[in-house]
């Protein structure tokens, strides 16, 4: 049964699992570690438009699956039941069916270019599963400062760069408008040209889906300290995982679909919003009002 702890929060209980396989927990890490890999590869094409390190990414990520499917039949066993008991476990069960079917994917197509949508997913899907496990060690005050602290600025700093893309993209709709319009206004002669309103947006696109990104990984860290096990039903977690898909969606779409002009400055507007309703919302357990 599980056993209540003391949180380190105020108003979270923990509940931890205390018949975790500990051998299991140390597979999945080491499968994280080794995703982290195909995450870096994802972050570094989307900044620089062009894949540089998707070879030694690919083997990590093949290696990566090896442990993460150890990890997952050990758990199996010591539990003696099918591994997807809670969300912690799902989580790292649909990571795996995922990296499974882009092997596959890949392998009968050689799409590489799906590694971008791919990868970043996987990598966080193991995320949520490997923090279903306590770590004492992390209770420490300095651990919760620090990635609070890094969660804050990372967060602050990529909300500021997709505020941007939103701004490029209206921009780029009131200048397309104007000049399909037989009367333009005085202020057409005003605004950039069209090809470099979407080469901001795509810029500052880029430079925010990495700094969320990594603030969502901060974060995740800091809310597992924070709150245990139960982090991730959060309102403002769930929010950021969400907006962060949308994101995610743009920024493959734009990669790899080719998807230009029009229908990615929709696309960059809705996302704002999302990350707009993400920091807006405040929840029970991640509130301003509360320290």
């Amino acid at each position: 049964m599980p056993q209540r702890i003391p949180s380190a929060g105020r108003s979270w209980p923990i509940f931890y699992n205390v018949s975790v396989d500990p051998t299991s927990v140390f597979w999945l890490r080491v499968a994280l570690a080794l995703y982290s890999l195909g995450l870096a590869h994802a972050l570094v094409t989307v900044i620089r438009r062009r894949q540089r390190m998707f070879r030694p990414a690919l083997a990590s990520f093949c290696v990566a699956a090896v442990f993460h499917l150890v990890s997952l039949v050990e758990e199996g066993f010591s539990a003696g039941r099918f591994p997807a008991a809670n969300l912690h476990q799902s989580a790292s069960l649909i990571g795996l069916l995922i990296t499974a079917l882009f092997l596959v994917v890949y392998w009968k197509y050689k799409y590489d270019s799906l590694a971008v949508f791919v990868f970043p997913i996987v990598f966080l899907c193991t995320l949520v599963a490997s923090l279903g496990h306590p770590v004492a060690s992390w209770s420490s005050p300095v651990w919760r400062s620090s990635w609070r602290l890094a969660h804050v600025v990372l967060a602050l700093l990529g909300f500021a760069a997709l505020f941007l893309t939103c701004v490029a993209a209206v921009m780029y709709l009131i200048q397309e408008r104007e000049l399909k319009s037989k009367k333009p206004r005085a202020f057409y002669h005003r605004l950039p040209p069209l090809g470099t309103l979407d080469d901001l947006a795509y810029k500052t696109l880029a430079l925010g889906f990495v700094l969320i990104t990594l603030g969502l990984v901060a974060a995740s860290f800091w809310a597992f300290v924070e709150w245990g096990t139960r982090w991730v039903v959060d309102r403002k977690m769930v929010l950021y995982f969400f907006t962060w898909g949308v994101y995610l969606a743009l920024i493959f779409a734009r990669w790899a679909v080719g998807w230009r002009g029009r229908k990615a400055a929709y696309f960059a507007i809705v996302g704002f919003f999302c990350a707009a309703l993400t920091w807006a919302v405040d929840s029970g357990a991640h509130s301003f009002g509360t320290r």
